[in-house]
């Protein structure tokens, strides 16, 4: 742990006993000036606003606002209505799609696009720009949703009750956008759904926050190595198919740079100054910020003006970053003997007959004759999701 900087007067207080290493000063409550505690008085604390506890509920709501999404998309959704087959048909409407279709236990791919989920050609073409925020609140299924809330609940509540609501909303908002944006550039033909961009954005500022505030850890490289790690697993499980990393890693760079501007604390000397006993001045005054934090700062500031501005005009411009990066894809999906990276959206070609209905996947070649009156278009689409996968 960082040491106390010497002054001769009385001291700010700090508690180290709390998890993740991390330090907290405290401020006194000074007597006054003419009558001074003596030495061997107990100390009276209170918080100092700058390292004060906040009570956590944005990622709770978060969290609550997840799921009710979640339970709405499977109302519409209404498997039995638009599907032959489903799963946990006891659920009525809110069952599941097949596991060929959809192995995550949720809804169909065409009602995530009705729900909103990021559509690159929606955006460039129909210039529907709000999905690039709609698709961080989506999720493709039960298990998608129950990883990532999880581990919103982990993540997130330390970092509301270090640093409060409005930074950390703010952070998880702008990072989810910067995955999506990501995810836009490179992922151009599939959908993509998910809370992850902003998940990893929180990863990100984890990072950053441990640099730029680098004395008040106790454990600094013990620290700094298990969340290398943590990122380091995460970001691996994201080269399996199905699995956009670009989401991912859009969402940790916008963290890290974000953590930078938004986690940046002073440091202990300028806080002994500020709250100490009043007529006791150290010998030397303490700005409030080092120079490397400063410097963070601005750097950080001025990648994420830069950065978003040319992620957002190659995208309105219908920039595929991918004839621009030939190994980019690779980041996303590594192929192997057991899995193929081609994850095309299905396509068919449909014709009705009576109650009779064709279907041609024009992926694989498959054909399928089901029986269907006046068949709608999402039924259609979800029986060609089930004849192409």
């Amino acid at each position: 742990m960082a040491a106390e900087p010497a002054s001769s007067g009385p001291q700010t207080r700090v508690n180290s006993r709390r998890s993740y290493n991390v330090v907290h000063p405290v401020d006194i409550e000074t007597p006054p000036l003419a009558s001074p505690a003596p030495a061997s008085s107990p100390d009276v604390y209170r918080e100092v606003k700058h390292f004060k506890k906040w009570v956590v509920w944005l990622i709770p709501v978060f969290v609550v606002a997840n799921v009710i999404m979640f339970i709405i998309t499977m109302y519409v959704n209404n498997c039995p209505k638009n599907s032959i087959n489903c799963i946990a048909t006891f659920l009525g409407r809110f069952s599941f799609q097949p596991f060929k279709e959809n192995p995550l236990l949720g809804p169909s791919s065409s009602t995530l696009q009705k729900m909103g989920a990021l559509d690159v050609n929606k955006v460039v073409h129909r210039h529907q720009g709000w999905l690039l925020i709609t698709c961080n609140w989506l999720h493709g299924g039960v298990f998608h949703l129950l990883a990532n809330m999880l581990s919103l609940l982990v993540i997130g509540y330390r970092l509301e009750q270090e640093f409060g609501f409005v930074r950390i909303g703010l952070l998880y908002v702008i990072s989810g956008l910067g995955g999506s944006l990501l995810s836009s550039l490179f992922i151009q033909t599939n959908i993509s759904v998910g809370a992850s961009g902003a998940l990893f954005g929180l990863l990100g500022a984890m990072l950053s926050e441990l640099i730029t505030n680098w004395s008040i850890y106790a454990s600094k490289f013990g620290a700094l190595f298990t969340l290398l790690v943590v990122i380091a697993i995460n970001l691996a499980v994201g080269i399996l198919p199905h699995v956009d990393n670009f989401a991912h890693i859009g969402g940790f760079l916008s963290g890290f740079f974000l953590g930078f501007v938004f986690l940046i604390r002073p440091q202990f000397g300028w806080v002994n100054q500020r709250y100490g006993p009043p007529g006791y001045a150290s010998s030397q005054a303490k700005p409030k910020f080092k120079t490397y934090q400063c410097i963070l700062w601005v750097l950080s500031v001025i990648i994420l003006i830069v950065g978003f501005t040319v992620g957002l005009v190659m995208l309105l411009r219908g920039v595929d970053a991918n004839k621009h990066c030939s190994w980019c894809h690779y980041l996303s999906c590594v192929p192997t003997s057991r899995w193929s990276c081609k994850t095309e959206p299905a396509y068919c070609t449909s014709s009705q007959t009576g109650n009779q209905l064709f279907l041609t996947c024009s992926s694989n070649g498959k054909n399928g004759t089901y029986t269907f009156a006046n068949a709608s278009n999402s039924q259609i689409q979800g029986l060609c999701s089930q004849l192409c996968s």
